[in-house]
């Protein structure tokens, strides 16, 4: 190829307007080429390697059927493990698309414009190691535009609600689209360009980022088949090298709860889980300070000086299953904080007390509360009269068998209402890991709320003990907080944000005209939830 049909004096692209002859076996290469992506791809297509460099692009098992999914289905979305090459292999698609269907306008649209230009580099690479024979001639070749002589072009851009707003797109490519700013808006504003023509093509790509979100939300759909979307999943395992020995180094390295997240196609809260996607997205677990008890207690703060510690208390058989649980909250602080956390699926219900009276005295003598039912009577019994520890919770100081505190569907319908009420509204922050991975996996089921099937409820059960026990008159003398109040007084504040701040309110009786501030106090009346009600208001 001589210098003058190069584009722009770049010797790896040809420009505009160069006439090409073929001879036999090229005629039959294009053939092939135009009839498979993934012939396309393997063959002329290289990539950059981070420890090899330049090389050509083989492709995995996975992507060969990805590829075939978009030639065979109009509207395409995918939920991949991060790592996988789904954005790569996406980009080669996208690519071959151009070069072999003239006049087609193609968008590559990122959460990031930053995001969308480097894809768009990426395409450009691919398009400069592509045989001149091949190459479909250049218009325009910059950061965010590729202009063929085919008259199709490539062009990327962020996905903001106007990028491509009045235009028309054969094809559309979202990338990442699960962590998109307003996606819902975006999409909304989108769907009447890629409806404008009978055969415009969509392409989603993302890891999971949690559910409620547009991704999710169209990925379900798909998965129900309730929308157009065909969808196709990769798994880490998928992956060639990755097995299980990487997937135990990977989560050394990182955390259950990352793994799942990043490489596990895991949408947390996918079920109808008690806390809310919002706030199961943004708690961040933290590095305890210490580990002691040969594992099973980590300790995130220690005991601060006439702060006071709440102990809850989970006690199973002591047989490998479930597990006895505590947890230590501190209630001195705002919002109130996980201070130590303790799992142990082995130890006896008699051996127990002992655990908890080591630890309620180095937290300033913390008031225990436990969950009495079945064996956690024995530890109740124990704590209380082999080893006299006086500060722990009784439902009656008159009766030798009200030492904690019983869960049944009552006490647990009030206790998952305080504990939703208390980390959704900031007033509780939750350091431990495996907290975290067991409020993630807490699910509605019938009329009440327990662990998914394969997972463990005991330390969230700690905290529903909390949610119930912080809404007693027990919890406001030890602590001198009052929930109930605080958490009214912040509903009357969302309702007075709405009621303009002086005038008439008219409901349309002549003889009824409120003044603001009666209006005020029924508006106040009515927001009381009945369980909040008590009689010292």
């Amino acid at each position: 190829m001589e210098f003058k049909d190069s584009y722009l004096g770049n010797p790896l692209v040809k420009r505009d307007g160069v006439q090409t002859s073929f001879d036999k076996e090229q005629m039959v290469e294009y053939a092939k080429c135009m009839q498979s992506p993934a012939y396309f791809a393997e063959t002329y297509i290289k990539i950059i390697s981070l420890d090899k460099g330049l090389i050509p692009f083989k492709l995995y098992d996975y992507q060969r059927d990805m590829f075939n999914c978009f030639n065979t289905n109009r509207f395409n979305i995918v939920l991949a493990c991060r790592q996988s090459g789904k954005s790569i292999s996406s980009v080669a698609y996208l690519l071959w698309y151009a070069i072999f269907h003239p006049e087609k306008t193609v968008f590559i649209l990122a959460n990031k414009h930053a995001t969308a230009k480097e894809m768009l580099a990426r395409l450009t690479l691919m398009l400069e190691n592509i045989p001149f024979w091949l190459q479909p001639g250049c218009k325009a070749l910059n950061k965010t535009d590729a202009h063929f002589s085919n008259n199709s072009k490539i062009i990327a851009a962020s996905t903001s609600s106007n990028s491509i707003r009045g235009m028309t797109a054969n094809l559309i490519f979202l990338d990442e689209f699960a962590f998109v700013d307003k996606a819902a808006q975006f999409y909304t504003s989108t769907y009447p360009v890629i409806s404008s023509g009978e055969s415009s093509r969509v392409i989603i790509t993302s890891t999971a980022n949690g559910i409620g979100n547009q991704f999710h939300k169209l990925w379900e759909g798909a998965k129900q088949r309730v929308n157009g979307y065909v969808p196709f999943q990769i798994d880490w395992w998928n992956v060639p090298g990755r097995d299980e020995k990487w997937k135990e180094e990977t989560i050394a390295n990182t955390s259950q709860l990352q793994f799942d997240q990043e490489f596990g196609n895991t949408f947390f809260g996918t079920g109808d889980t008690l806390i809310n996607a919002n706030t199961l997205m943004g708690l961040r677990a933290e590095n305890p300070k210490r580990i002691e008890e040969g594992g099973l207690l980590n300790i995130y703060n220690d005991p601060i000086k006439d702060h006071v510690y709440v102990m809850l208390v989970d006690v199973c058989r002591g047989k490998e299953q479930d597990y006895s649980t505590f947890s230590i909250i501190d209630t001195s602080t705002t919002p109130f904080v996980q201070a130590a956390v303790y799992r142990n699926n082995a130890i006896s219900p008699i051996l127990f007390p002992q655990i908890l009276e080591k630890y309620g005295k180095l937290y300033n003598m913390a008031y225990i509360v436990i969950e009495n039912n079945d064996q956690g009577s024995l530890t109740c019994y124990g704590l209380h009269h082999d080893l006299e520890y006086e500060n722990i919770h009784m439902t009656n100081s008159l009766k030798s068998d009200s030492i904690g505190i019983e869960m049944n569907k009552k006490t647990k319908k009030l206790g998952c209402s305080g504990f939703k009420d208390l980390l959704e509204n900031n007033k509780l922050h939750i350091k431990d890991e495996m907290t975290i991975m067991e409020i993630s996996t807490f699910e509605r089921k019938g009329n009440s709320y327990e662990a998914s099937n394969g997972n463990h409820d005991d330390i969230v059960m700690n905290l529903v003990l909390f949610g119930y026990f912080a809404t007693s008159p027990e919890f406001e003398n030890l602590t001198d907080i009052n929930i109930k109040r605080m958490m009214f007084e912040k509903h009357i504040e969302e309702i007075e944000q709405d009621i303009p701040a002086w005038g008439y309110i008219d409901d349309g009786l002549d003889d009824d005209v409120l003044l603001v501030d009666e209006y005020f106090e029924q508006q106040a009346a009515w927001a009381i939830p009945p369980d909040y009600v008590d009689d010292n208001w």
